[in-house]
């Protein structure tokens, strides 16, 4: 298991989830009224399986910009970011969803990451004045999409999003003050959603050789104009000379298949079904209005108005990072 039990899995009709979201509800019984709620600003979800991590002291904010690829050290409070940690080579590392109150950074991440996080961040402190704390086991996350009218009261920060508002709550006081938020809605509600959004997640658009150029963290992740940091060479260089080797794109899939293609089904062109293989789907879901849906990732040159295979499903292409 990857992250903390939810008490909310008590809740009627909840469905465990499996996998990298393992811990909270997969949906409470009709996944398609809970994403019509969710769009409509109606609900929450349960994101409590996810890792947080805190960062206190003065120095906080001036020393992670010198971490990640986003421009930190003047971020207003209240004020979210989203920042990546690189490998020396540039790969993407971690993802963190960020936001700071005045005295403390606030930042979730993928379940199961938050330890390797720390322990990165430890390693970097040398004469700077911060403490960093995995308070995973003390608060936990949840979402309210946008237009919601619940009250975050109670919450110790809040991120404020174009698409709804990150909670992060006293993990003792969840079930408590979930009761207030409408109803709940599952993870595989939340994903169609962040699918339909183009939406990048570590460990499901991403590789051991993913560069941010690749899933559009370009937009919202890295600041491209800020000083030195780890991997910052490789950002800089195939932002400036280059492009990158392979594309994130949104697929409309075939909608009379019966089952969705899963993480990792390997994409070909619908033209060559017997082809080289040119990419693979990241993410799959089934959206309320817009039926079979998925996030892939393809080699860059594949023409943008092919016809693609995700194993034997047919789907046509969005394009979300440029050829």
């Amino acid at each position: 298991m990857t992250g903390p039990k939810s008490p909310l899995l008590a809740l009627p009709g909840a469905v465990p989830a499996e996998g990298a979201d393992e811990g909270v509800a997969a949906h409470y019984g009709d996944i398609f009224r809970e994403q019509r709620r969710l769009s409509q600003g109606v609900g929450f979800v349960d994101l409590s399986h996810r890792g947080v991590v805190t960062v206190t002291g003065a120095d906080r904010l001036a020393w992670l910009h010198l971490l990640v690829t986003q421009h930190v050290s003047e971020l207003p409070p209240q004020q979210a970011a989203e920042a990546l940690v690189l490998s020396p080579n540039g790969h993407v590392e971690h993802a963190l969803y960020l936001v700071d109150d005045g005295t403390t950074t606030w930042a979730h991440v993928e379940p199961g990451t938050q330890g390797a996080l720390v322990a990165y961040l430890e390693s970097m402190k040398f004469f700077y004045r911060v403490e960093v704390a995995d308070a995973t086991a003390d608060y936990a996350v949840v979402h309210l999409p946008a237009g919601s009218d619940a009250s975050a009261e109670g919450a110790a920060a809040v991120r404020e999003l174009p698409y709804g508002r990150d909670l992060f709550v006293p993990r003792a006081e969840l079930e408590k003050l979930t009761a207030g938020y409408g109803p709940a809605a599952g993870v595989w509600a939340y994903e169609a959603l962040r699918i339909e959004g183009h939406r990048p997640r570590l460990g499901f658009e991403t590789d051991h050789r993913t560069i941010p150029h690749e899933v559009d963290w370009l937009h919202t992740a890295v600041h491209l104009q800020k000083g030195c940091y780890r991997g910052q060479e490789t950002v800089a260089r195939v932002h400036n000379l280059g492009r990158p080797p392979r594309r994130l794109v949104f697929l409309h899939l075939d909608g009379t298949e019966e089952t969705l293609p899963p993480h990792g089904t390997e994409v070909r062109l619908a033209s060559d079904p017997d082809g080289r293989a040119l990419g693979f789907v990241t993410s799959s879901a089934r959206h309320h209005e817009l039926g079979p849906i998925a996030l892939a990732i393809v080699k860059r040159n594949v023409p943008v108005d092919a016809v693609l295979l995700a194993g034997t499903v047919p789907g046509t292409q969005d394009v979300i990072v440029p050829q």
